[in-house]
């Protein structure tokens, strides 16, 4: 037993870089700062929710220490973003340690909640059998985590088409959890169909909040954009996720984005009103916080968000436009495990690329019983040989990929 533990940790540590920690992201910043003795933070409001937080808050699917997070709130941070499905709840246990001591007003908590496999990932859609009745045992568990008695924001996930937005068992779970004054507001988070998602959102009447992801690498920006406004035109409050586009350029981790420039260009956009990148240290906490010091982008900025080769122009992110999937003859999932593959290679964050990779359902013989990959990627990704890299974490097991 020993020696298979011995060869499996080897076999990770192959597959994302010797000495290299499961959930210690590396970043790239163009100023390292620790201490700013005159840090500048700019506020936006949050749409009609009324609450006005610093452009940048904390996201936390990266760290497992609490003392980062009681680190964020003193330096000025205000809204911390977690979710049921970071660690299998144990995110949330962390953060309701970190926040357990401090008066309830002095920060906001935003979370999501619910069973990943209710999720078809390939249309977008919550499977019909989904049970509003567990939905909402999966957020009181929230509540019961995180040491509230009620949330400042409870977002539905995955959300993505119109119909999935407006899955009326979960619409009706999530007004009757608003109901019973264990949230204050409503939201979703969208990471495929942004635009007709967020669309959906302002459509149903019932959310105040929209969580999107929104970077410089999406190629459907103006589509995006549009939403957006759309939504801000309606008051929703506008939340930007996925920030770093894949945190590197390439799979070796040699050539990292910069997060800082990558931050600017997201807030040149005043319709988004806070982001959450995450935040794995203590150098990331200082140094997001350092970006409010001046939002401009420079010259050197701007030119740092240009693929540095034309070999690396698609990077680790992976669009979600779904055009792959009816290319391929098995018709596998290949958007959600690409989004594993850049959660284990650019973001290490192992415990989340495997539940995503899993949620797939991808039975990794397929790539193996076809001696030619017929599908092109409008990034350029060689889809066969990161589907058969990635699919070697199915076989590892949850607890041991926590050991590490």
């Amino acid at each position: 037993m020993q020696n298979r533990r011995k060869f499996m940790k080897s076999s990770l540590l192959t597959l994302l870089g010797t000495g290299i920690s499961a959930a210690s992201p590396v970043r790239s910043f163009a100023n390292n700062v620790r201490e700013n003795p005159e840090k500048k933070f700019v506020y936006r409001k949050l749409g009609k929710t009324g609450i006005e937080v610093p452009v940048i808050s904390l996201g936390t699917g990266n760290t497992d220490n609490p003392n980062l997070i009681k680190l964020a709130l003193d330096e000025g941070i205000k809204l911390i973003a977690t979710s049921e499905i970071y660690q299998n709840g144990n995110t949330e246990k962390m953060v309701g340690e970190a926040i357990s001591k401090r008066p309830r007003d002095s920060y906001y908590i935003m979370t999501s909640a619910g069973d990943i496999n209710n999720v078809d990932h390939e249309a977008g859609l919550y499977k019909p059998d989904t049970d509003p009745e567990d939905f909402l045992k999966h957020a009181d568990g929230s509540l019961r985590r995180l040491q509230v008695d009620y949330l400042d924001i409870f977002i539905l996930p995955f959300a993505a088409k119109r119909e999935s937005v407006f899955f009326e068992p979960l619409l009706k779970a999530m007004e009757t959890f608003k109901k019973q004054g264990k949230t204050r507001f409503l939201g979703i988070a969208t990471h495929m169909f942004q635009p007709e998602a967020i669309r959906a959102a302002v459509d149903t009447g019932i959310y105040d909040v929209v969580m999107t992801s929104y970077n410089f690498r999406m190629d459907n920006l103006k589509e995006v954009d549009e939403a957006i406004g759309y939504a801000a035109r309606a008051n929703l409050g506008i939340i930007a996720m996925k920030t770093m586009a894949g945190a590197f350029w390439d799979k070796e981790r040699t050539k990292p984005i910069n997060a800082t420039a990558a931050l600017k260009w997201v807030l040149q956009n005043k319709n988004v009103h806070t982001t959450v990148p995450d935040c794995s240290s203590y150098d990331h906490v200082y140094n997001d916080i350092s970006v409010m010091g001046n939002l401009k982008l420079t010259k050197e900025e701007k030119h740092n968000l240009e693929p540095p080769s034309r070999e690396l122009s698609s990077g680790l992110y992976c669009q979600q436009c779904l055009r792959c999937i009816p290319q391929c003859p098995k018709k596998v999932n290949i958007p959600v495990i690409m989004r594993s593959y850049m959660y284990a290679y650019g973001y290490r964050n192992l415990d989340f690329a495997r539940k995503t990779l899993c949620s797939s359902n991808l039975n990794d013989r397929l790539c193996q019983e076809c001696t030619e990959c017929k599908v092109i990627c409008r990034m350029g990704f060689d889809i066969r040989t990161k589907i058969m890299d990635i699919a070697r974490l199915k076989d590892v097991p949850e607890d041991f990929i926590r050991s590490i």
